[in-house]
């Protein structure tokens, strides 16, 4: 129910921050929202994540639980299985999507080991902070400002020709060993450590999952080769077994926005991964991704409409040299 408060605010031309019903979990931000009926959902917010026509996603069996009535949504040419959202508790709704189907949901048929997804698609209409040391979120208001304090970092974004956003996974520039790499900036990154790669690495873990950044197989071969003395775990990550055996490698620094951070362990992706498919829907290729093991010194705002993200530090970061705050 939207109360006179926000009426007003919106009749101003004002949309009020809202923050999220969430539960933060080994470095993962999921929005838990309750219906009125008493029901809870768990959906995890995922900047690298799908989703379609501004919509975040339930899984078909979520909405069959939810007894959700689903029909149809053209979009370019497609038909979309939509829903109407549960009936929110107060204070507890999602930001309604925007869009081609305006109000709905998308029902994905595709099995999910969560409820749904608030995805690139849903996230890319507004402005969201990931307040990792407080462990909120917040869809911020439309007058939004950045805190003083805060290093902006520009994001590349897939356009048209005529410039308009076709795709929201937002492209950030990093540097390590001094070089400049393109990287998805990526909240949903996610690690399943083995033994020796929690040792070594230290992640933490909930049921054997947590974060992580991810760099292709042809960088970490061309860092081991430059740097025999950066640590390399063989079979450091099984999220992907038995078909990939990924290492782990540890990077003494890392510069974003700004501010320098390390050591940084990254996992091991094929190189079709991002410079194959995540390529073909980012402005510029990808080598990787940037996670929470990185965020998580941050509180983070996301801001969609205007490409930028600001990182106000939070710990263990330092100012970067002046030339990495233009990347």
């Amino acid at each position: 129910m939207i109360t006179i408060w926000m009426a007003a605010l919106a009749l101003a031309g004002t949309t009020p921050a809202q923050t999220i019903p969430t539960h933060y979990e080994a470095g993962h931000f999921y929005a838990t929202p309750q219906t009125t009926s008493g029901s809870s959902l768990r959906l995890l917010v995922d900047t690298g994540g799908g989703g379609v026509a501004g919509m975040y996603w339930l899984s078909a069996k979520a909405a069959q639980r939810l007894g959700l009535q689903t029909g149809t949504c053209a979009v370019g040419g497609e038909s979309l299985t939509v829903a109407t959202p549960p009936a929110y508790k107060p204070g507890q709704e999602l930001p309604i999507a925007a869009g081609p189907c305006p109000g709905k949901l998308a029902v994905n048929p595709q099995p999910f080991s969560e409820d749904g997804q608030l995805g690139a698609a849903y996230l890319g209409n507004r402005v969201w902070t990931f307040d990792y040391p407080q462990r909120r979120l917040i869809a911020e208001a439309s007058d939004w400002q950045a805190d003083p304090a805060a290093h902006r970092a520009p994001l590349g974004f897939q356009s048209d020709d005529g410039g308009k956003v076709v795709q929201h996974f937002p492209r950030i520039v990093v540097r390590v060993d001094g070089k400049p790499l393109n990287m998805l900036l990526d909240t949903g990154a996610t690690a399943h450590p083995t033994a020796r790669g929690k040792r070594a690495s230290g992640t933490k873990t909930v049921h054997g999952f947590g974060v992580a950044s991810y760099i292709t197989t042809g960088m970490l071969e061309r860092w081991h080769k430059a740097h025999p003395e950066w640590t390399v775990v063989e079979e450091g990550d099984d999220l992907l077994a038995p078909r990939f055996k990924a290492r782990l490698i540890e990077v003494p620094t890392l510069e974003i926005a700004g501010w320098t951070v390390g050591p940084v362990w990254f996992t091991e992706r094929p190189d079709q991964a991002f410079l194959g498919m995540m390529a073909s829907i980012m402005d510029e290729p990808p080598e990787g991704a940037i996670g929470a093991n990185v965020l998580d010194h941050f509180s983070m705002t996301v801001d969609y409409p205007n490409a930028a993200a600001w990182f106000l530090c939070d710990r263990d970061c330092t100012a970067a040299p002046s030339r990495s705050g233009s990347q």
